[in-house]
């Protein structure tokens, strides 16, 4: 972790005026993980706690907005979703100067390798089971009576989202990527029909994005909310169905090259059906869900990428080298299209 430069009595006395409970403010350190929000730990007397701010610098419209997490992790809580329990948002004139909201430290496990390495096939299996069932969880909350009616756009998620990636990928285009462009206007014209299911979508639903008791047998939070909305369900299963098919020996560390049946990891196949099962949900047009899947992760990474040559990236280093991803990610959605993945 890195000390921030922060002025730490203003930023005491603020914590104490807003945050329940809080005293004695000791120090403060950010995690080094995580390419989106900077993340701190908060070490006090009254307790640990985790405290997630806007980036500084000039930040693209609607990205990085802190108080959408909040707002959406305080009603998830009440909805039988797993998520850190969160205390105040400060406004974009705080101590530190940015918008930030405060939550509880969950203390648990976070694993990076989708392969869990160390684990038997039993333990694997329990792990991607948990995944499963908080993504059909997520996915079972009704918007409207989770108070959350209001948290994205009416109409076709899909052609939102194709708007909103490809006007944010050209904003932070660095060269020309024929296979990207290709991708856009595939998408375009093989729009998936506006079906008028809509539920709380994630955004960036992930092994890494969860925090598990000490053996993987429990999904204690699911983190990292800022590109939730409401939209189509479907959306969150491709994107992470992603990873069965992304190389593990890269920066993304997916399943692509391994034995997963020999590991205990289910298919696809069958990872889609228990999330059928478990939701009612039909999965339909998956190829379309899967390369929008991949052009919206390139469009995000590209995103990561001009960050970092502006020299606003929380993770400089980590954002050149998965910047250097995004023509991968092109490649494999136009094989997806093209019926070759």
């Amino acid at each position: 972790m890195d000390t921030e430069p922060f002025d730490m009595e203003a930023l005491a006395d603020e914590l104490h005026a807003i945050v329940p409970g809080f005293s004695g403010l000791h120090a403060i350190e950010k995690f080094n993980t995580g390419q989106s929000n900077p993340t701190y730990r908060v070490e006090a007397d009254s307790g640990r706690y985790v405290l997630r701010a806007k980036p500084p610098g000039t930040l693209l419209k609607s990205a990085h907005q802190v108080d959408r997490e909040y707002r959406v992790m305080k009603a998830l809580a009440e909805n039988n979703v797993p998520v850190p329990k969160v205390f105040a948002l400060a406004p974009e004139d705080s101590a530190i100067g940015r918008m930030y909201f405060v939550m509880e430290l969950v203390e648990g496990r976070i694993f990076w390798d989708p392969a869990l390495p160390g684990m038997t096939p039993e333990e694997r299996a329990s792990v991607y089971d948990g995944m499963n069932d908080v993504l059909s969880r997520l996915h079972s909350v009704d918007p409207e009576a989770a108070g959350l009616a209001d948290f994205g756009r009416s109409g076709n998620y899909f052609a939102r989202q194709i708007r909103r990636w490809s006007e944010q990928y050209l904003a932070s285009k660095t060269e020309d990527l024929p296979d990207m462009d290709r991708l856009m206007d595939w998408l375009l014209d093989n729009m998936a029909t506006d079906d008028g299911l809509v539920r709380v979508v994630h955004g960036d639903f992930r092994l890494d994005n969860m925090i598990f008791s000490a053996h993987g047998e429990k999904v204690l939070a699911l983190i990292d909310w800022e590109l939730s909305t409401l939209g189509h369900p479907l959306a969150d299963l491709a994107y992470q169905c992603m990873q069965w098919r992304l190389p593990h020996a890269s920066g993304f560390r997916g399943l692509g090259g391994l034995d997963r049946a020999d590991l205990g990891i289910p298919s696809e196949e069958e990872y889609v059906a228990r999330y059928a099962e478990r939701t009612g949900i039909a999965v339909s047009n998956w190829s379309f869900c899967l390369a929008f899947s991949f052009f919206r992760l390139a469009a995000i990474l590209q995103g990561v990428y001009k960050r970092s040559l502006d020299g606003n990236a929380s993770n400089p280093e980590r954002a050149r080298e998965i910047g250097k991803a995004v023509p991968l990610l092109a490649s494999m959605a136009n094989d997806v299209i093209a019926g070759k993945a």
